[in-house]
């Protein structure tokens, strides 16, 4: 039976693969805490790794506020870059597939048509640079390891745009959102699933890969098809703007081009409008 460690159990995404985990009970998993794992202690991570065996290795821990990142470089880059080239030594150690989660703003944006694996790699802000890092990382270490760059994710779990749009409409807060960034809202459901059949699957096809919902949106265009699918919530005040200033730059084009991992890994995917209804129905907001 594969067994896989999952790191960053309380964030979104590892939320979500736990709860993915009902539909896969051919795999055995432990999830650990950063409280639990810290992957930045070196010495704590070779301890843990002599004392369990593991066949994969899930990565989901992260250092995500994109913001905050341009004043805690220092931070963002322990955790998404040092910590990633930790555990990419001991996976690679003890023989262990890594599967990492990385992200759109690795780009810088000037592209106007969907981002291949290919594509040059130029971060325009600090999470960016220190994703990318921790990617460099992976690939001059590992050899079998899986990278999943995606994009605008969003769940049920934690703190996201989803989230935000939801509170603000049920307080009757003001929205203005910006129409200046294109790219594709991303259920972190699906991720999870997805990385859940590429393990099942064993391809072997290790590599860097792009997995997102398809279609692509602005953020304004987000935020108006959450209210638009939250019946009670669609006259929410929602207005539009050309430039929302943020302390980090963004990419103003981030959409990803998910051929490779429909082919390679055969995983499927699912439109972000479709998607976002059933993320919807797990959210609980009183309505």
């Amino acid at each position: 039976m594969k067994k896989i460690l999952v790191t960053g159990a309380n964030g979104q995404l590892g939320k979500c693969i736990k709860d993915a985990t009902a539909d896969f009970p051919e795999l055995e998993f432990v999830f650990v805490s950063k409280e639990e794992l810290d992957i930045e202690n070196s010495d704590l991570l070779l301890d843990f790794f002599s004392k369990n065996s593991f066949t994969h290795c899930i990565n989901t821990a992260a250092y995500t506020n994109v913001e905050k990142a341009e004043s805690e470089a220092e931070k963002a880059f322990a955790i998404n870059a040092e910590a990633v080239k930790n555990l990419a030594t001991v996976c690679k150690e003890n023989d262990i597939v890594l599967h990492h989660i990385s992200t759109d703003y690795v780009f810088d944006g000037k592209k106007r048509s969907p981002y291949l694996e290919t594509d040059a790699t130029n971060p325009i802000n600090v999470y960016g640079a220190s994703k990318l890092k921790g990617e460099q990382y992976i690939q001059e270490i590992c050899h079998k390891f899986y990278i999943l760059r995606t994009s605008w994710l969003y769940s049920q779990y934690g703190h996201n745009f989803l989230k935000t749009i939801l509170t603000y409409a049920q307080a009757k807060k003001p929205l203005t959102i910006t129409t200046e960034q294109v790219g594709t809202p991303t259920n972190a459901n699906d991720v999870a699933k997805a990385v859940l059949q590429i393990i099942v699957q064993d391809s072997k096809n290790y590599g860097v890969y792009h997995y997102s919902n398809s279609g692509k949106t602005t953020w304004f265009g987000f935020a108006e098809e959450i209210l638009k699918q939250t019946e009670k919530l669609k006259d929410a005040n929602l207005a539009k703007t050309n430039h929302y200033r943020t302390f980090a730059a963004r990419p103003v084009y981030s959409v990803l081009d998910n051929a490779k991992a429909l082919n390679n890994l055969s995983i499927k995917q699912i439109d972000w409008q479709e998607s976002l209804e059933s993320v919807l129905k797990k959210t609980v907001i009183n309505l």
